[in-house]
Order: structure tokens, then C-alpha cells, then sequence
């Protein structure tokens, strides 16, 4: 048998033990998964997107979402959807590639397993390693996430193995890190473009890799492999740039607290550190939140890890595993900078597992090796330990695999459902217009538009700003370049929007069901008859109209300087009134305001005209000066319009209650004499 034979026999039997308890646990996921659904089925609404843009990506169409919808930069991962293309080109389609995903993540189930106890040899020992590897096999959220479709295995994979990779070519000989060197280009390159967190493995690839600059021999095979390595985290953004003028994904924008309107740098900050403590407070620690998936105390033993890995890696001078394990460690702080955090089983988290099971056993070493001191009796305290984490985390899989049965049920029963009913009763030319955009678009075989704006264009900012935006943003559309829903499958209270909901086709219940956005989807016909409806005053106002501020029009706060204040994207709301002769009426604007503050230019007197609801009187000052109390001029159900004189050279107006309360505003106009 050559060497290189016997390298991979060597490697492929440790991989082959790995795979066993995969299958098994594929087993019993996919045969629950079967059981509940009555068909293959996916947990996550999400895992849909992947097999759209696979889909259309097999069509020729370069991560184009909906046919005719151009590139989308909702595409979170682009080498997930790759690996499914080969498939629908052989002939598979609809659930069939269920299947496929299913196969994927039981490979990659095992893969993590195997990664991790071989990055963890050398730093735990043998029987360390191998109980962190058994950690991986039976822990629930690994199994939850293996056969939900999602990518998350694949990126657990990617980082474990970079880390892997760059330890052993750190160790090793400059002559020897030949195979290493290329490994750690393709790692970097490919990590980033499986989760935008990968640029964490570009890292440490690049990092790795320049330990190399020193061999004279191999500088220039390893400035090659750097330049391969760095391009990795600029491929994505340097495609949205290209295709949409952004280099920012829709998705970032949606779900990203730096992109949020409403908060400024301290804010961001504020509501990272806010997040990073949940993070350490609960969802490390078994809490509310990932009760499911980890023992209760699980972050004392993470805590634990921190303090004796420095000293295990001194000793057994494994320094650099020790920071590839630390690095990926401190990588579970990133997710804490996304609002959604929370959002689908915490399954942001879950790629940097590895690395907490290694710093827990280090910590069982460590204590083990003092103990040990006392007497052979106490070599048994690492395996005891180790495997009692083991039997710990693997008492949690009967209850993660239920919860993955039974949210695959609900995804099957509502999503699935309602993407089989439009392709049986909408019209060819149909626009759906969805907030989950995943299943619906790829089994109605119907154009989608995502209101949320993951996967459509130019969305994403108004969804992150409220109804209210949305709504205005809708009025303002250009119908040629943004043909808005001709249907509307949604949660109506995400949403927000029953101005544009017209009559009701159909409905998917599901009860029994903590996945769902609720438990109610809607699909309604769209309804535009009150789009601008409120463009104009219901008082009568004599003069000529001159300026208006629209509120919640976000081009219209941006060119009159508008003051949010504490606004927030709940407060930003479409509201549904009627005029005093029962006109309905619909306009956007945002309620628990205590004050509104903007910019005019008033070049000769006006009358200032508002649309608002209060229970307060409502002063209004004009350049710091108090001008007095608006009059109520017409009152509607919902809302009312007040007016009041305001004197040339009015550059800054603001408008506030008299009493300690919060108002609703919605409109401002001004009107010369």
C-alpha cells in the first residue's frame, strides 16, 4: 500500500466512526421528521430560500430569486445553494431535494465530529478529543440544524476545520506545509461565502498562513495562497456591489443592529453589550432559550475553559490550538451584533459549538491532571467528566429531534401548504408578495415579492424602518420599476399593513407550533384603493399648498430634517381611519411621539396644517419661539387636523403636547395665504 494510501485508510476509518451514530440519528430525525410531516419536510421556512435560489441558479440565472426579479443580495450563503445545482440538473425537483439536504447534513454531521476530535488531540489528549467529538455527535442543536436544510453544519465544518488545518501547519515544518498551505487558501476563500461570519476563518487562515512568510523557499507559493485567502470575504459584497450598487446584503440590512435607523453608534453598542449578556446569561447557560440543547450551567464549564487553557497548551505546548480553540470561542460573540439573534432555535450560535465542548474538556484535563497527583485512582476524573457531558447533552437529543419533527410539521403545514395552493389556484401571472419567502416562492412556481426585503430588491430598508414606511414607500413606488403584489400571503400583525389587504382566499392554522410567526398565515388579494388616500388634507384650508412633510415617508423625514427621537420601528405604523363625511382613510406616521421637530422654509406666512392623534393640546413653536396652540379644524375617526399661523422666516418648527402624554402624527402641510 503506498503512503499516501495509507494516510487516507488512516483518516477515512476515524471519519467512517463518526458517520455511525450520524446515520443512526439520521434515522431517527428523518423517520420522526416523515412521521409528523407526512412527507420531507423542512423545520426552518428559510431552508426554502437556499432551494429557490439552487433552483434558479440551475436555470442559468446568477442568484436571481424570482424570474424576471434580477440579482438579489438575499442570498445569506452562496456555497449552500451551490451544492444543490448538480441535483435539480439531473432531474430532481420540489421536495425530492429534501432528500438531498438530508444526505448533506448527515456527511456534515459527522464531519464536525471527526474535525473536532482531530483539532483536539493535541491539545486534550486522545481521550479529551475524543469525548469533544462525541460531544458534537449526540448534541441536539448539531442534529436539529443537520437535517433542517440550513447551512449551519457546513460553516461548523468549515471552522473547525480551518482551525484544524492552521494548527497543523503551524506545528509543522516549513518543508512539510505544502498540503497545509493550499488547504488554508481554499479554507479562507470558501468560509465567508458559506455565512458572512466565515471571514472569522479568513482570519486565522491569514494568519496561519504568514507564519510561512518565513521559510524563504515557500514565500512565494504562500503570498499566492494569501491573496487566494483574502479574496474570500470580499467576493459576496464585491458581487452586491457590482449587481445593486451596495456592497451591504438585504439581508444585513434587515437583520444587523448597525443598520438599524433608530440607533445611532451608542445605541448599537448599547444594544450589542445588552445581547452579549443573554448571550453569556442565558443561551450559553441552558436558559429560557436553549433549555433544549444545553445543560443548565453549561457557561460555568465554558468559564472554566477560559481560565485553564493557557495553562494546558503551556504545558503540553499546544499553543497554537489553544488559540484557534479561543479564537473560535470568542467568534459566538459575533451573532450578538444581529437583532434576529433569537430568531430560529438561536441557530446563529450553534457553528462555534466546537470549540465550547474543547474548552470544557479542557477544563475536566486540567482538574484531572491535579487530581492525578494524588494517586492513579483519580486518571478516571477526565473520562468521568468528559462523558458525563457527553450523557448530559445526549439526554437532550429525544427532546431536540421532537422539537425538529414537530417544527417541520408546522413549516409543512403552513408555508408548504400555502405555496402548494397558490400554484394550484393563482393565475400564471400572479405576484405573491410574502414576509416568509422561502417555500411559497419555490413550490408556487409564481413570481414572489419579499415585503420584508431579503430577496427583493430596495425593501429591506423600509421593513427595517415600520409599517408606516412601508406604506408610504408603496405610494410613492413607480409602478414600471416596482410593480407591487397582486397577493398577499402574510401575518397579517407582521405585516401591519391592512390598508393593502383585500379580500380573504384562504388561511394555514397551525396550533401545536413554537417555529411559526404566528399561528395564522393569510393569503388576501391586494387591495391598493387607499393607497394616497391621505395625501392631502380632509379639512378645508384655504391658500395654496407650498410644503409638505410626510411622516414615516422616509424621503420626506430626509429632506425636512425630521427628528426621531426614541422612535422605534413598532411606533412606525399604517393607520386605517375615516374622514368626518366617512371616508376611509390610510396614511403612515408614528405614534408615542413626544415631540416632532423638522425643517421648513418659509418665505412668507403660511398656515401649518397637521394630521395627528392626541389627547393633548398641541403647541407649536417656530425658530425657538413660542407660537401657541394648534386650533382643531376637522376631526375623523382615527385622526384629526389641526392648523396654525405661522410667520415668515420659520425655519425650524416644532410641535409638542402641553401635557405629560404621547400624540400620533401622521401629516404636515403648510399653505401661503
Amino acid at each position: 500500500m503506498s503512503e499516501s494510501a495509507s494516510t487516507r485508510e488512516r483518516w477515512l476509518r476515524p471519519f467512517l466512526a463518526a458517520l455511525i451514530p450520524s446515520l443512526l440519528l439520521a434515522a431517527v430525525a428523518v423517520s420522526r421528521i416523515l412521521d409528523r410531516a407526512g412527507e420531507p419536510a423542512f423545520p426552518l421556512d428559510d431552508s426554502f430560500i437556499h432551494l429557490q435560489f439552487a433552483a434558479r441558479l440551475a436555470q442559468g440565472q446568477f442568484f436571481e430569486f424570482t424570474p424576471g426579479g434580477g440579482y438579489s443580495s438575499g442570498a445569506t450563503s452562496f456555497a449552500w445553494p451551490l451544492g444543490f445545482v448538480p441535483f435539480f440538473w439531473a432531474g430532481l425537483h420540489g421536495l425530492q431535494l429534501v432528500w438531498v439536504a438530508w444526505l448533506f447534513g448527515t456527511v456534515l454531521h459527522a464531519a464536525v465530529a471527526y474535525e473536532t476530535w482531530r483539532l483536539g488531540r493535541g491539545l486534550v489528549g486522545e481521550t479529551g478529543a475524543f469525548a469533544a467529538g462525541a460531544m458534537c455527535s449526540v448534541f441536539g442543536a448539531f442534529a436539529w440544524f443537520a437535517w433542517s436544510g440550513m447551512e449551519t453544519l457546513l460553516f461548523a465544518w468549515l471552522l473547525v476545520r480551518t482551525a484544524r488545518v492552521a494548527s497543523e501547519h503551524a506545528e509543522s515544518r516549513p518543508t512539510h506545509r505544502r498540503g497545509t498551505t493550499a488547504q488554508l487558501a481554499v479554507l479562507g476563500l470558501l468560509a465567508p461565502l458559506a455565512r458572512p461570519e466565515g471571514a472569522l476563518a479568513t482570519a486565522l487562515a491569514v494568519l496561519t498562513l504568514s507564519v510561512g512568510l518565513r521559510a524563504s523557499r515557500e514565500r512565494a507559493r504562500t503570498l499566492v495562497a494569501l491573496a487566494v485567502a483574502m479574496t474570500g470575504p470580499a467576493l459576496i459584497p464585491l458581487a452586491h456591489r457590482i449587481a445593486t450598487g451596495h456592497a451591504a446584503s438585504s439581508t444585513a440590512m434587515v437583520k444587523h443592529l448597525a443598520f438599524d435607523p433608530y440607533l445611532d453608534a451608542a445605541g448599537v453598542l448599547s444594544s450589542t453589550l445588552a445581547q452579549a449578556r443573554l448571550l453569556i446569561g442565558d443561551l450559553l447557560n441552558g436558559g429560557a432559550w436553549t433549555t433544549e440543547f444545553l445543560p443548565e450551567g453549561f457557561v460555568w464549564l465554558l468559564a472554566g475553559g477560559l481560565v485553564t487553557l493557557p495553562l494546558l497548551a503551556r504545558r503540553r505546548g499546544s499553543g497554537w490550538r489553544a488559540l484557534m480553540v479561543l479564537a473560535l470561542a470568542l467568534g459566538t460573540l459575533g451573532p450578538t451584533t444581529y437583532a434576529t439573534l433569537l430568531w430560529n432555535r438561536v441557530r446563529y450560535i450553534w457553528p462555534f459549538a466546537p470549540a465550547w465542548f474543547l474548552l470544557a474538556v479542557t477544563c475536566f484535563v486540567e482538574v484531572g491532571s491535579r487530581l492525578s497527583r494524588r494517586g492513579a485512582f483519580f486518571g478516571i476524573v477526565v473520562p468521568a467528566l468528559s462523558f458525563g457531558l457527553v450523557a448530559s447533552l445526549a439526554m437532550k437529543l429525544d427532546g431536540a429531534t421532537a422539537d425538529l419533527a414537530n417544527s417541520a410539521r408546522a413549516i409543512a403545514e403552513q408555508q408548504v401548504s400555502l405555496g402548494n395552493w397558490a400554484a394550484a389556484n393563482l393565475p400564471a401571472d400572479a405576484l405573491i408578495g410574502v414576509n416568509d419567502t422561502g417555500a411559497i416562492a419555490y413550490l408556487a412556481g409564481r413570481k414572489t415579492f419579499d415585503v420584508v426585503g431579503l430577496t427583493t430588491e430596495g425593501e429591506a430598508p423600509y421593513w427595517a424602518r415600520g409599517a408606516g414606511a412601508r406604506f408610504e414607500h408603496w405610494e410613492r413606488r413607480d409602478a414600471a420599476r416596482l410593480p407591487l403584489p397582486t397577493h398577499l400571503f402574510v401575518y397579517r400583525q407582521w405585516m401591519a399593513m391592512d390598508a393593502v389587504l383585500g379580500q380573504t382566499l384562504t388561511e394555514a392554522t397551525v396550533r401545536d407550533q413554537s417555529i411559526l410567526g404566528a399561528a395564522t398565515m393569510t393569503a388576501a388579494e391586494a387591495d391598493y384603493e387607499l393607497l394616497g388616500s391621505g395625501e392631502t388634507p380632509f379639512s378645508e384650508v384655504k391658500g395654496v399648498l407650498i410644503g409638505t412633510l410626510d411622516v414615516a415617508d422616509a424621503e420626506s423625514e430626509a429632506l425636512h430634517a425630521y427628528e426621531l427621537g426614541d422612535a422605534r420601528s413598532h411606533w412606525c405604523v399604517a393607520k386605517v381611519g375615516f374622514t368626518p363625511d366617512d371616508r376611509r382613510l390610510a396614511d403612515g406616521g408614528r405614534i408615542e411621539r413626544v415631540r416632532d421637530r423638522f425643517q421648513v422654509s418659509v418665505t412668507s406666512p403660511v398656515t401649518l396644517v397637521m394630521r395627528v392623534s392626541s389627547q393633548s393640546a398641541l403647541e407649536v413653536w417656530a425658530n425657538g419661539k413660542k407660537l401657541g396652540l394648534a386650533s382643531i379644524i376637522a376631526q375623523g375617526e382615527g385622526f384629526d387636523e389641526r392648523a396654525i399661523a405661522v410667520p415668515q422666516g420659520t425655519e425650524d418648527v416644532v410641535v409638542r403636547p402641553t401635557e405629560p402624554v404621547r400624540f400620533a402624527s401622521f401629516h404636515y402641510w403648510w399653505f401661503a395665504d
